[in-house]
């Protein structure tokens, strides 16, 4: 099942540029700072081992009091490094559309637990891997697609999709958003507030 990517006016752009520096102004300086610590070391290891996994559940704000968080904790910290050593790679594999790259990085998580279902963790595991590349995927994302018009569905291969959109969406962008990251787009539709005049 395929969405649409879409494509946005003017109005558009100019909440989600609104949105991006509201979110600026609020999160501070210092919010991203684990994202960024853990995709440095990302960057050198080629690999993200359940420590960093930690460290994006207090990012993501997720909780860890779950039966998943129990077995990937009982997962030999080496089986989850290879893991998300092929998912690193597939997703700065250059070669690769932005999208399949997504989707082969989606694929090489999903064995772990914790990974089977939704994008919010896995998705920020790919971002740490390749941050220039790939974006955080979580409802307030996807309700900012949706209030600008752009379907998503909930079918499996989302996170590609969702890549794709954001892809999209970057490819036609205007100034001062044409410099940004898929993660620069994501960070504004998590802080894209309703538009009213379409409600």
């Amino acid at each position: 099942m395929t969405d649409q990517t879409g494509t946005i006016g003017s109005d558009g752009w100019q909440r989600l540029i609104a949105a991006r520096a509201a979110y600026h102004r609020t999160a501070g300086a210092h919010y991203d700072e684990v994202l960024d610590q853990v995709a440095e070391r990302a960057q050198k290891e080629g690999s993200i081992g359940k420590a960093d996994i930690g460290a994006l559940l207090l990012f993501k704000r997720l909780r860890a009091d779950t039966p998943w968080a129990r077995a990937l904790m009982a997962t030999a910290d080496a089986d989850v490094r290879r893991a998300t050593a092929a998912a690193t790679a597939a997703v700065r594999d250059t070669t690769l559309s932005l999208s399949d790259a997504a989707r082969a990085g989606r694929a090489a998580l999903a064995g772990l637990p914790g990974f089977t279902r939704g994008d919010a963790l896995a998705s920020t595991v790919l971002t740490a891997a390749a941050p220039h590349r790939m974006a955080v995927y979580d409802r307030h994302a996807h309700a900012g697609l949706r209030s600008l018009g752009i379907p998503l569905n909930n079918a499996s291969g989302r996170y590609s999709r969702y890549i794709a959109a954001l892809d999209h969406l970057l490819t036609h962008a205007p100034s001062p958003a044409r410099a940004w990251t898929p993660r620069d787009l994501d960070i504004a539709l998590y802080c894209l507030p309703p538009d009213t005049a379409s409600t």
